[in-house]
């Protein structure tokens, strides 16, 4: 027997969950005294959070993040937020005509009206150390052969406390197979044996949301130090098998 891939959810149910999730939101707001008084917008795209405004410092992000990330539904937490009055630096890698916000950077292997700088994701990324707080890797990995080494200078740019989007197609959806440029094949799945099964010293991650909405998967991950503790069992169980 041929098992029948998941179907993904209309966009009319789509819809109708984002509408659930802002009042999910609103309603967990009104009753966390630390969440009401942040200037942090929270909008939902299709079980992605999106995140913009200003807080203080880095707690008051992080506390959002974790609390929107609950959410029954939430797929990805995508930021924008300004921290202690700094803007954050932003980066879509293979961003071609479009990025997921205009004042990112934008990188391409080829040059688009959205490029701000050519370069070959599949070798270093033109970003110095520890200088990028969010990089946004959307329908890249997939067509990478080996998308290790781009994690690996993904870890090397953000800074402590970044974070790296991952958006790709589920491999059990025709999507996935149906564009010939593809060449690899994810799950979330992929993104645990991303954060667990690399070898000992190379870089390391701790996956803050991961899911899938049948259509494609989604990961929020940050870096590791060399000495911090990793993802603990039970915070693995909430998004892997």
């Amino acid at each position: 027997m041929v098992a029948l891939a998941h179907t993904p959810p209309s966009a009319e149910r789509l819809r109708a969950v984002d509408g659930f999730l802002a009042e999910a939101w609103a309603d967990q707001v009104r009753h966390d005294e630390r969440l009401r008084p942040l200037a942090v917008e929270v909008r939902f795209d299709r079980g992605v959070a999106h995140l913009t405004g200003e807080v203080g410092e880095p707690a008051q992000l992080r506390l959002v993040r974790e609390r929107v990330g609950r959410l029954a539904g939430v797929f990805g937490v995508w930021c924008r937020v300004r921290v202690d009055g700094r803007d954050p630096v932003v980066v879509d890698l293979g961003c071609g005509a479009t990025k997921q916000w205009p004042g990112n950077l934008g990188l391409d292997i080829f040059p688009a009206p959205g490029v701000d700088a050519v370069a070959d994701l599949s070798g270093s990324l033109p970003l110095a150390d520890d200088s990028v707080d969010v990089l946004f890797a959307v329908h890249i990995l997939e067509h990478l052969i080996d998308f290790l080494p781009l994690l690996d200078e993904c870890h090397r740019v953000l800074r402590p406390g970044g974070v790296l989007h991952v958006m790709s197609p589920w491999w059990g959806h025709v999507n996935a197979v149906a564009d010939p440029t593809h060449v690899r094949l994810l799950d979330v799945q992929t993104i645990k044996g991303v954060c667990q099964m690399r070898p000992p010293g190379t870089p390391r991650w701790y996956p803050l949301h991961a899911g899938s909405d049948g259509a494609s998967i989604f990961a929020d991950l940050t870096p590791l130090g060399t000495d911090d503790d990793g993802p603990s069992a039970a915070h693995l169980a909430r998004f892997f098998d």
